[in-house]
């Protein structure tokens, strides 16, 4: 396989973290349907994806499941400090409520459904992919 298949699965392996997280938002969201002044949180995934994969796609494989440390001075500092998730953003309420509380029920249903079909897809998708390479590798 060439080296642009293993780009693919970078991108998908990043398109599937950020769904995961997506997914932990949206259930945090119809968790807290009920707690007064809760306010409902959700992401870009377009623009999460695109800032996680740009440039050189070092920070996206790099994951940023480990903390860095700066030892020497002439390190370069990171362009952010979110761990490589995407920042968090207010979601506007369709309907206001008495106790402040933004999470629409039903909107949040749906996203959570609908990011859940696109993450069991997408890892179909790279399931895929590695049963290809494993064909390919033991030539069957």
């Amino acid at each position: 396989m060439s080296i642009g298949g293993i780009g693919s699965m970078d991108f998908q392996a990043q398109a599937l973290q950020l769904q995961a997280e997506r997914g932990r938002v949206l259930a945090s969201n119809i968790a807290n349907a009920d707690t007064p002044n809760y306010k409902a949180r959700d992401f870009n995934f377009q623009q999460a994806l695109t800032a996680a994969t740009a440039g050189n796609g070092a920070a996206a494989r790099a994951g940023a499941t480990v903390p860095v440390a700066m030892t020497r001075p002439g390190h370069m500092a990171l362009p952010s400090t979110t761990g490589g998730m995407p920042a968090l953003m207010y979601r506007a309420p369709l309907q206001n409520s008495v106790d402040g509380n933004t999470v629409d029920l039903d909107v949040e249903r749906a996203n959570f459904a609908e990011n859940s079909v696109r993450y069991e897809s997408t890892l179909r998708f790279i399931n895929g992919q590695i049963k290809m390479m494993t064909t390919a590798i033991n030539g069957q």
